[in-house]
């Protein structure tokens, strides 16, 4: 089965159990009317404003159908740019519009089923009568949201199909694609997509679609981050070494028991035990891909100030910039924020990483470890002491 309907109990079709067993970074599924009777969080003048934001990552994409050229376009842009655009073949992209916009947030609480360090953000586009981003293939997981308007997909799930890419445009677009799948997607409908499956989505009339996109780190970037984290916290004094060699028969001859050698040294100093490799990964995990950073607090507000507004009823509010994760440590947890480690109970890291607003009500009778680290995390800028009201 590829597609499926939404049922009152389930926006996937099935259970999250039977989605992760038997789609997730397997096969595509579309989901009919996942979203069913959902309000746009947004409109395409509220995505056309926020792609002239100095912060926002945007981007434009033209299409000419009859020459088949491609021009991309990286924002930001001014509402004259828009102005000029032709009356079709064209598509608005903007990365990140969860941390923006609440409403494109509260999609996420529909996907609490996947790690949270896992996703990424929403991606929201906007298209005119054909526009496109070409047929493509991500390394990563998706969730083609539908909102309004109305989009046609083709997928590919053929193994054995081209993945060149062609050299003529800026975009990594297949050179070779051949659908074997197709289908048109309503307002509500959704399509799930793992990993290297090529795809290619045409507006059919004016439409937004909303990508819930998944942090996929690179093998590559992992090596390259986790050897650089066990070199900071290796002696100088741990070398190469070759006691008992055999007298060498050829000059700068890189023997055999030489590799096995050094092949023994590089196992040894790569074999970490799990907490080593929590704390390593934790800290990769929630700074990968980071588009911007918090910025502490220019005046840091002191312990008896932060007291103080916490007894006034002061709620506190997350950073949509920052990343949180945890992991069981032996006693309590480690809380990963933005790439730096703390500790503190797990109760506290599970609801930390939950997100929303911590209301005054949790804040009462906070244990002093919370209350230290939460006003640490405020002074860094992961965390914002919300207006003061009074507990009725």
């Amino acid at each position: 089965m590829i597609e499926t309907a939404a049922t009152s109990k389930h926006f996937l079709g099935m259970s999250a159990a039977a989605f992760l067993r038997d789609y997730w970074q397997q096969k595509p599924l579309l989901i009919r009317n996942a979203f069913a009777n959902m309000p746009a969080p947004l409109s395409a003048d509220d995505l056309g404003g926020l792609a002239c934001e100095d912060y926002a990552l945007s981007r434009l994409i033209t299409h000419e159908p009859t020459a088949d050229t491609w021009t991309l376009r990286n924002g930001p842009f001014a509402e004259s740019d828009f102005a000029e655009l032709p009356t079709s073949h064209w598509t608005l992209l903007v990365q990140d519009v969860d941390k923006w916009d609440t409403d494109v947030a509260a999609l996420l609480e529909r996907f609490d089923f996947l790690p949270s360090w896992r996703i990424d953000d929403v991606m929201v586009s906007y298209a005119e009568d054909g526009g496109s981003v070409g047929a493509h293939v991500d390394h990563y997981d998706v969730f083609l949201v539908q909102g309004p308007g109305r989009r046609r997909w083709q997928i590919s799930t053929d193994p054995d199909a081209p993945k060149a890419f062609r050299d003529d445009v800026e975009l990594k677009l297949l050179r070779e694609f051949t659908p074997t799948h197709e289908w048109l997607l309503e307002p509500g409908d959704m399509l799930y997509l793992p990993p290297g499956i090529a795809h290619h989505g045409v507006a059919e009339g004016e439409c937004l679609t909303f990508s819930i996109g998944m942090r996929a780190p690179a093998v590559a970037e992992m090596v390259a981050d986790f050897s650089g984290f066990l070199a900071e916290r290796m002696s100088e004094e741990l070398r190469y070494s070759d006691a008992r060699i055999s007298p060498m028969k050829a000059a700068g001859e890189i023997d055999d028991m030489a590799i096995e050698r050094i092949s023994q040294t590089l196992r040894d100093s790569l074999a970490v035990d799990a907490s080593l490799l929590r704390c390593w990964f934790g800290s990769f995990i929630t700074r990968y891909r980071a588009t911007h950073e918090a910025v502490p607090l220019a005046k840091p507000i002191g312990n008896g100030e932060f007291q103080r507004r916490l007894d006034g009823g002061a709620g506190l509010q997350f950073n949509p910039w920052s990343r949180f994760a945890w992991s069981k440590a032996a006693r309590g947890a480690s809380l990963f924020v933005a790439g730096d480690e703390f500790t503190c109970s797990r109760k506290m890291a599970a609801r930390l990483c939950r997100g929303g607003t911590l209301s005054s009500d949790e804040l009462i009778g906070l244990d002093a470890r919370s209350r230290d680290l939460l006003h640490t995390l405020v002074n860094a800028g992961h965390l914002a002491l919300s207006r003061s009201r009074r507990r009725s």
